[in-house]
């Protein structure tokens, strides 16, 4: 199989189950949500076709039994239940398990007929089910239809320029998979083949709504070398042929003899126009995939993820059959390129100006090596141009690495939903600023920490309907899922509105774990005490179930994120609810740092945590502690000196660096700041993986290397730590603003 086109198959499917469980769960939420309804059937129709033409006969009769359960309910002869959108899940569910084995093996042994004879029971017990079809009972006495008047209804006579035309009536042997042979089928046919007119139209072929078989007319082919032709095609049993030429110059008598009710006429049954129907062949998934056609089944519209465009046949009414024949090979492989979750998708733009900078680049190659021939001044200009240009193509390359965090956001609306009707809770989802950007590294590491975060949301947040209706509530719970961008940082916050955390339950579990003294908990705040939840097996729920109860899940939280170089913590009002907020870089890739020197030693502090550097003379005593006082809060000092345990006389003067208070409330003391420079951090590893302070290191120009402080690890002193507890802003110095000046 091409790996190309099997890779392409993989991440598209992945991307329809995620947008289709996403629209049943608009569907469930609101059942006469009719763009939900159309985009589930896109979605639906698109995998049941690109599972059949791939030859994945297990999963595409799935999809089959879901789309027939969704059918009955889009045209009202079933209600929306949670029992049988429960069913439809399920289907999901195994199309993705199916989905999961194809990738790991290449092939699915996965056996459906158990779910699909489910929900194949609930489509009977619900009356009548399957299709109408209005061209079946045509088929059951074909000998007494008038081919003519057929080709008349059929075909425009008018707007075809042809002497003849040939009818032919073919039988495929089709499996329950009706409209996938149909489709595949239709893409199959040559292009040499002028198929001008179709009964039923093209549209109810490839959904399979036909009898045994479907009348097709082709324009100026004889008989017999229509039947040779589709006889030899995809699942024909049967090929019957007959010359309705007659219809042609009947239609053209009509249109002499009375144009005007002829004009009429034609617009009335305009919907099986040649144009229409010969350009049809794109739009269907079911041809999408399929590697063996010549036709243009996986052009641009076909295999778009993004759009959720497929077999939309408004848009595939536009290419005309020229192109086709002209670029259908050279259309198939950009749409096989395609990949949502593999690879990136780059505007053109970008890689326009990829190109121009890397031309650019090779010029002041050259000319810096011409430059130091002729002498030291032009090779320091040149050197100068090529800094600017290797910048800019630096920032490009990194914005090409930039993925919306939707991409991970679309997985959680389902997960909310299972773990609420598992839980007998209802709970009301809602996602904000999904069209924000994280590196793609970061994007793939951070899936797991938010699952775990929605899981404790759903468990321990929200309480069940009657306690919350107890509590003056709705019974339904909120929980909002937001990401918002601040500077070089992006800030994804999880919020209930459920019962919050129990401080002193917390206490109580630290306390028999070990983790902390009574005396050390009882002294602590309650926002300090949050951050307990994040030590490694620790629970307050003493019940073990398939969502909490192990400790396990926080903890991953917490250690992804740091090795993100991120932070993560918790606010909580009892009875109110629970906020957590992870911060994460832009890109971990490269980062801006700030030297410091400590003794004769440098570290780097990233620049997206400083907030202001100043010196020493900054610093003041509040209750016994060193700190930094801006706009009436207290930046308690920590020494790096003492920190990084560097054994030296400290110095009379120094400076100051107070970090942003969002990411810790603090300020570092160092003995001077040097330069400011971009460096390509490699994180700790081995035995150093996890020494506090401490995040990463950097190689820098002349060949040293500079250990990245970790500003959310450094040890505060427990006189800061007690200031920041106590603080009053009463107990400022007057003197304290001048101290900021």
């Amino acid at each position: 199989m091409d790996e190309e086109l099997y890779q392409a198959f993989i991440t598209e499917s992945e991307e329809s189950i995620t947008q289709l469980n996403n629209s049943l769960l608009s569907l469930e939420s609101n059942p006469d949500d009719t763009e939900a309804i159309d985009d589930i059937f896109r979605q639906a129709h698109t995998l049941k076709g690109n599972f059949g033409a791939m030859g994945f006969d297990n999963a595409a009769t799935v999809a089959h039994a879901v789309e027939d359960l969704l059918d009955e309910i889009r045209h009202e002869r079933l209600d929306v239940t949670a029992e049988r959108m429960d069913l439809v899940f399920d289907g999901m569910d195994l199309i993705v398990e199916i989905l999961h084995d194809i990738e790991e093996n290449g092939e699915s042994t996965i056996d459906p007929t158990d779910t699909v004879e489910e929900v194949r029971a609930a489509v009977e017990d619900g009356g009548d089910a399957g299709n109408s079809n209005p061209a079946a009972s045509d088929e059951a006495d074909r000998e007494s239809v008038d081919l003519d008047s057929l080709a008349a209804d059929c075909v425009d006579a008018d707007a075809l320029d042809a002497t003849t035309l040939t009818h032919a009536h073919v039988e495929l042997d089709a499996g329950q998979m009706k409209g996938v042979d149909a489709g595949i089928f239709l893409s199959s046919i040559p292009e040499e083949l002028d198929v001008v007119g179709a009964n039923p139209n093209r549209d109810a072929i490839e959904d399979g709504e036909f009898g045994d078989g479907f009348d097709l007319f082709v324009a100026e082919r004889d008989a017999a070398v229509v039947e040779s032709e589709l006889g030899g095609l995809w699942k024909v049993s049967t090929v019957e042929t007959t010359d309705v030429s007659d219809a042609l110059a009947a239609g053209d008598e009509a249109a002499d003899a009375d144009d005007a009710p002829a004009a009429e006429s034609e617009v009335d049954t305009d919907v099986d126009a040649p144009a229409s129907d010969d350009s049809d062949r794109s739009t269907d998934a079911d041809g999408a995939v399929d590697s063996d056609s010549d036709s243009d089944a996986a052009s641009d519209d076909a295999p778009s993820v993004d759009d959720g465009s497929e077999g939309d046949a408004d848009e595939a009414e536009s290419t005309e059959s020229d192109e086709k024949s002209e670029s259908g090979t050279e259309k198939k492989k950009e749409a096989r390129s395609i990949s949502a979750v593999k690879s990136v998708r780059v505007d053109v733009d970008q890689l326009d100006e990829l190109h121009e900078l890397v031309e650019q680049l090779v010029t002041s190659r050259i000319k810096l090596r011409n430059a130091i021939d002729v002498g030291q001044t032009t090779a320091l200009d040149t050197l100068d141009e090529l800094d600017k240009i290797s910048s800019n193509l630096q920032n490009t390359v990194m914005d090409m690495r930039l993925i919306p965090l939707k991409k991970v956001f679309d997985k959680f609306p389902r997960l909310v939903r299972d773990l609420a009707r598992e839980q007998d809770k209802r709970v009301s989802f809602k996602v904000e600023g999904a069209d924000i950007e994280l590196d793609r590294t970061i994007l793939d590491e951070i899936s797991d920490p938010l699952m775990h975060v929605l899981r404790n949301a759903v468990d321990h947040g929200i309480e069940a309907p009657d306690v919350r209706e107890e509590n003056g509530k709705s019974r339904t719970g909120t929980i909002r899922l937001s990401a918002r961008r601040q500077h070089d940082t992006v800030i994804v916050t999880v919020e209930d509105d459920g019962g919050g955390i129990n401080a002193d339950a917390v206490r109580e579990k630290a306390v028999d774990k070990g983790v902390a003294t009574r005396e050390e908990v009882n002294q602590m705040p309650d926002s300090e005490v949050y951050d307990y939840i994040f030590h490694p097996g620790f629970s307050t729920n003493d019940e073990i179930t398939d969502v909490s109860g192990r400790g396990v899940g926080m903890d991953v939280v917490k250690t992804t994120v740091e090795s993100l170089d991120g932070s993560v913590s918790v606010e909580s009002e009892p009875g109110e609810g629970s906020t957590f907020n992870i911060r994460l870089p832009v890109s971990v890739a490269i980062i801006k740092v700030l030297f410091v020197q400590v003794e004769d030693r440098e570290f780097g502090v990233p620049i997206k945590y400083i907030d202001e550097i100043s010196r020493r003379d900054r610093v003041q005593t509040v209750s016994g502690a060193e700190v930094i006082v801006h706009e009436e809060t207290i930046f308690p000092l920590i020494r790096l000196r003492e920190a990084l345990e560097i054994d030296s006389p400290e110095p009379d003067d120094g400076m100051v660096v107070r970090i942003r208070p969002d990411d810790r409330q603090v300020a570092l003391h160092c003995d001077g700041v040097t330069k400011q420079e971009e460096v390509v951090v490699t994180p700790l590893q081995g035995p150093l993986s996890g020494v506090g302070g401490l995040s990463g290191t950097a190689v820098i120009g002349d060949g040293n290397v500079i250990p990245i402080l970790d500003v959310s690890t450094l040890e505060l002193p427990a006189d800061g730590q007690q200031a920041m507890r106590e603080f009053d802003p009463s107990q400022l110095p007057d003197t304290a603003e001048e101290a900021a000046d």
